[in-house]
């Protein structure tokens, strides 16, 4: 693997923020155009689809064609499972189903889970900080589901939250599966394959909302938000991400999640009008509090 440098340091930064911001405006623009004309599983076969035959095309067009190791086979399967399939699908499900801000604060559970799961099976000390910091991000969390106040609360918020911190649960999974690929492989190879498995995964539950896609109903807008989730908020922040994994770490670059929902509910006024109350700020107050303390050394 290559050195990494302080030029390769400062573009890993820009990368992983730059992909954090495309992941915060996917809220919005799955909002403008799912459930219809575009189901939720259907966005997630065709980010899938899009990005797997992009990542498949610069395999082609590579001078070295690297294989996978045997022994990394499952890896791979399991980071396309929690990284790809079950990560996007609960996600975008999630989204359509509760408000953008719900969606935006939950995803910071993913430390707060991590932390859980590490106390409970791992039998980890508990500390009193990271007790303080986990009955306060649970608190925030209960908070925001209990929530009803606000625009854009969505259908049946009670459902999309817990979709949405299923994906929490995913993702956090997928960053520490990925990280031994990234420091064995390059971040297009891990993507490539990750992405093809995850395919396999996505298909059998997302073939039929495919073929029922409303085209017809798509403005330009609607083309255009599409086009976005599809290029700029899947391949070209898979890529980034993974970029970042493979320089700065998957800690440093899962920090960045910090950022989403600033990003995500300043996108989500704008696009879509949702408005911010006083108990929705009081949870994110609890959740960031909650999330300092289960992290501070």
């Amino acid at each position: 693997m290559n050195a990494t440098t302080p030029s390769n340091k400062l573009s890993a930064h820009a990368a992983v923020l730059a992909t954090n911001l495309a992941f915060a405006a996917n809220f919005s623009f799955v909002k403008m155009i799912s459930p219809r004309p575009v189901a939720p599983l259907a966005i997630n076969m065709l980010r899938v689809g899009f990005s797997l035959l992009l990542f498949w095309l610069l395999w082609l067009a590579a001078k070295e064609k690297q294989g996978i190791r045997r022994e990394h086979i499952g890896r791979f399967v399991l980071c396309g499972l929690t990284g790809v399939a079950i990560n996007q699908m609960a996600f975008i499900k999630g989204l359509t189903l509760t408000s953008t801000v719900h969606a935006a604060l939950l995803g910071l559970a993913t430390p707060l889970i991590i932390t859980l799961f590490a106390v409970w099976i791992l039998k980890e000390k508990l500390t009193l900080a990271k007790g303080s910091g986990l009955l306060l991000g649970i608190g925030g969390a209960v908070l925001l589901i209990a929530s009803k106040t606000g625009t854009g609360a969505g259908s049946n918020p009670l459902l999309g939250d817990a979709l949405v911190l299923l994906n929490a649960v995913s993702y956090a999974a997928y960053f520490i599966l990925v990280k031994p690929l990234m420091q064995t492989y390059s971040a297009l190879h891990v993507m490539r394959w990750m992405f093809t498995f995850g395919l396999l995964f996505i298909l059998p539950f997302a073939w039929a909302d495919t073929a029922a896609i409303g085209w017809d109903e798509l403005n330009p807008g609607g083309f255009g938000a599409l086009a976005f989730i599809v290029v700029a908020g899947t391949f070209m922040a898979y890529v980034f991400n993974a970029y970042g994994i493979r320089q700065l770490g998957a800690a440093t670059t899962g920090s960045y999640i910090y950022t989403q929902p600033v990003f995500a509910v300043l996108l989500a006024s704008f696009f879509l009008a949702e408005t911010i109350s006083f108990d929705k700020v009081l949870a994110a107050v609890l959740i960031f509090a909650g999330v300092y303390l289960v992290g501070r050394k």
